[in-house]
């Protein structure tokens, strides 16, 4: 996201606050996507995420008069986001649930297949669908500290300081927690390496 972006995130914050709700959809249609993608990276669940990413844009409306703007929206927004992703995935941790269609519990099944890959052989294809499985297993079964910096940083690309300005943390503390789930994941994913 360049300089432009950040300032239209402004903009649109202020009209929001001004009382212009139609600005809610411009940052709405801006970060929707990314915020969906990070939920569903944290969750492995599309529909869990779909719904806390509705439910991040409502924090955004209903606390918009806390917004800073001299912060980055992006910042303040996955801040929201990853707070309601910590506070579900303590949820679900008390009230376990089995679906009948996924008995063994595991993530759903959809998003990371539906990125469309080169045309492959089928057997590369199953080979990928099964790494891509492991690997969603493996980042789920990280300590949420460890999986909330991986995704910020390997998935979603933000640079160290941005992901401890949303994890309210140091730098220095996101980079640890990276070289651990970075480790963890060695240790889970051996065979696939």
């Amino acid at each position: 996201m360049d300089r432009h972006d950040e300032e239209r995130d402004r903009v649109d914050m202020a009209r929001l606050n001004a009382g212009h709700e139609e600005a809610l959809d411009d940052l709405m249609e801006r970060h929707a996507p990314a915020v969906f993608q990070f939920l569903c990276r944290m969750l492995g669940d599309e529909a869990e995420a779909e719904d806390l990413a509705q439910d991040t844009f409502t924090r955004v409306f209903q606390y918009r008069a806390r917004f800073r703007p001299d912060a980055k929206f992006s910042t303040w927004l996955y801040t929201i986001a990853g707070n309601l992703a910590r506070n579900h995935y303590r949820w679900r941790s008390r009230h376990p649930t089995v679906s009948l269609e996924n008995p063994t519990g595991s993530a759903q099944p959809g998003w990371a297949e539906s990125i469309p890959a080169q045309a492959a052989a089928p057997d590369q294809t199953v080979l990928r669908l099964e790494r891509a499985a492991a690997v969603r297993a493996a980042v789920e079964r990280l300590p949420a500290d460890l999986r909330e910096a991986i995704v910020l940083c390997e998935w979603q690309d933000l640079a160290l300081a941005e992901a401890a300005a949303i994890l309210n943390t140091t730098a220095k503390a996101v980079e640890l927690r990276l070289y651990r789930g970075r480790k963890l994941l060695r240790e889970a994913l051996r065979k696939w390496l």
